[in-house]
């Protein structure tokens, strides 16, 4: 049997398992609602079948499997903090209940660290050395690779670049905070500032308001103007913060890049004039749907095959 790694990306609306070579090749995949207020444990049930049934498809075993999960997060011991998108999931042991279920080393990583190690193996960044991958979906989070390494904060943390403050009189966040870029440019907050002013429309998603937008409505118009000032300014923030050789973004709004990426790149260079903006390379993400299963399989193989 084919040896491959098996690879779990959990986000706030679905569980995505695949089984993914060593070349980032994804085999198989299947995937399910998250569905958070069903608990910890009915999730990791429902993620066990889905590996096993990837296994069976694709005819290979699992020497490891990886884990890409949003912060907060302990990535070495897999234990959940308060995650804002997980809710009741605090202290949900990820590497515990894996292991109960498969008798290989399992790897937990933050989701936007898991894709950034993934872009600089096989994507946009291939071979760089200072790169931020940024993902802008449920959530919104960056992973950063500086010197060719991982970056990690206090204690082997994740740094939540996602609840930096644009605008304090902007909306709340479960954060604590009132105008993080999480609050300001995520999908959901996408979703909220149009059904806000037509409630009419019912509960649209970011997906339906950009389908709208290129029809050529001009509330939708307007939300995607909004989104890419917003999403723009976070970026301009890392870039005069790190001057990375690349930003790459990702995630699911970015399936619709190409109605924001001008308006991102305009504002960055209008914003960034005390450092070379230019030197930095913004580009969607190249790895699009393989991302998350990408990144959970080259968080493992960062972890155990160095």
């Amino acid at each position: 049997m084919r040896s491959v790694i098996g690879a779990v990306d959990i986000g706030g609306t679905k569980i995505a398992t695949g089984a993914v070579t060593d070349t980032g090749e994804v085999l198989g995949r299947a995937e399910c609602p998250t569905a958070p207020r069903d608990g910890f444990a009915a999730a990791m049930q429902r993620t066990a079948a889905m590996l096993r049934e990837v296994s069976r498809q694709s005819g290979a075993g699992y020497r490891g499997i990886g884990v890409a999960c949003p912060s907060p997060l302990d990535p070495f011991a897999g234990i959940l903090g308060e995650v804002g998108t997980l809710p009741g999931w605090q202290g949900g042991n990820i590497v515990a209940a894996l292991s109960r279920e498969f008798s290989v080393p399992i790897a937990v990583e933050n989701d936007a660290d898991s894709a950034a190690l993934a872009e600089v193996a096989w994507g946009t960044a291939q071979g760089g050395k200072n790169f931020i991958y940024v993902t802008i979906s449920t959530g919104v989070g960056a992973g950063v690779v500086l010197a060719g390494e991982l970056y990690r904060g206090a204690g082997g943390a994740h740094p939540e670049i996602g609840h930096h403050v644009l605008d304090w009189s902007g909306p709340a966040c479960y954060c604590g905070a009132r105008g993080c870029w999480e609050c300001l440019a995520s999908g959901p907050a996408m979703s909220a500032w149009f059904g806000e002013r037509n409630p009419q429309a019912g509960s649209l998603s970011a997906a339906e308001i950009c389908a709208l937008a290129r029809q050529g409505d001009e509330l939708a118009l307007r939300a995607v103007e909004r989104e890419g000032f917003y999403i723009g300014l976070g970026v301009a923030n890392l870039v005069n913060l790190f001057l990375p050789d690349t930003i790459a973004l990702g995630g699911g709004v970015m399936k619709s890049a190409d109605l924001f990426l001008e308006s991102i790149q305009r504002l960055v260079r209008e914003i960034c004039t005390q450092v070379p903006a230019d030197k930095t390379t913004i580009a969607p993400a190249s790895l699009r749907a393989d991302t998350g299963l990408a990144g959970a399989a080259r968080a493992w193989m960062h972890r155990y095959c160095r």
